[in-house]
């Protein structure tokens, strides 16, 4: 690759807005690539730019790094992620993001019963004790004490 050729890890910085060790960070868990020049320096291709702003949005909605490589290794490596590209993954991360959102109402919502009735039960409340099979067993450590038992 010539010295011109594609950008410095600089110029993807100033332009992404991605701190350069971040960038060496993404390289390394293989969500973006460089080549290097004969003098060793990064040079990376110029739709580079359109995955780290893929990267921006998965991270603002909360994805977590692994499920943004597993879309990524869906994409082309040779060129800017496209419309449709964008539209599949957005589908993806919208369901995701449904389902986020479902199980934050439901907490609400089940926060919102605690505090009403002020019980804190570890028995009986969703909150401090969802779905306790061990519940029926009575209160604090069972599981510790049928060890002992």
């Amino acid at each position: 690759m010539r010295e011109d050729d594609g950008l410095s890890v600089g110029e993807v910085s100033a332009r992404s807005g991605v701190a350069v060790s971040a960038l060496h960070y993404y390289e390394r868990r293989g969500l973006i690539t460089s080549t290097r020049t004969v003098g060793n320096q990064r040079r990376y291709p110029r739709h580079v730019l359109r995955r780290l702003a893929l990267l921006r949005v998965a991270q603002r909605l909360g994805l977590p790094l692994a499920r943004v490589a597993d879309a990524f290794a869906t994409l082309p490596a040779d060129r800017a992620p496209s419309r449709r590209d964008w539209e599949r993954l957005s589908r993806e991360w919208r369901a995701d993001l449904d389902e986020r959102i479902a199980a934050l109402e439901r907490l609400r919502d089940d926060v919102t019963g605690c505090i009403g009735c002020g019980c804190l039960s570890m028995r009986t409340c969703r909150v401090m004790n969802p779905a306790d099979a061990a519940a029926g067993r009575g209160p604090g450590s069972s599981l510790l004490r049928g060890a002992e038992d």
